[in-house]
């Protein structure tokens, strides 16, 4: 799967990698709703960090169509909030 994370290009990552990925989304998810500002940062950094980790960067000229788009470490938590699904910023 192609994800873009705002600010930064595309990675590719593996879908076995996406039962970690759901994790860090659900506990977002939850920080969102409860307003836990601080656990906000902290787990949107997490979930940025292991895309990076867990995928595989294509190169900055490189335009594939990106099957997930997540904000950049610095957004605001109202600006992720307009961004999620039901299901969070990761579908499923």
């Amino acid at each position: 799967m192609i994800v873009r994370i705002m600010g930064e290009g595309q990675v590719e990552v593996a879908d076995s990698h996406f039962a970690e990925l759901n994790r860090l989304d659900d506990e977002l998810l939850a920080e969102m709703e409860g307003g836990d500002e601080e656990g906000f940062r902290r787990t949107l950094g997490a979930l940025l960090d292991a895309v990076r980790r867990l995928g595989t960067p294509l190169p900055d000229d490189a335009l594939e169509p990106s099957e997930l788009i997540l904000p950049g470490g610095d957004a605001a938590l109202a600006e992720v909030r307009e961004m999620l699904s039901d299901d969070g910023l990761i579908p499923g």
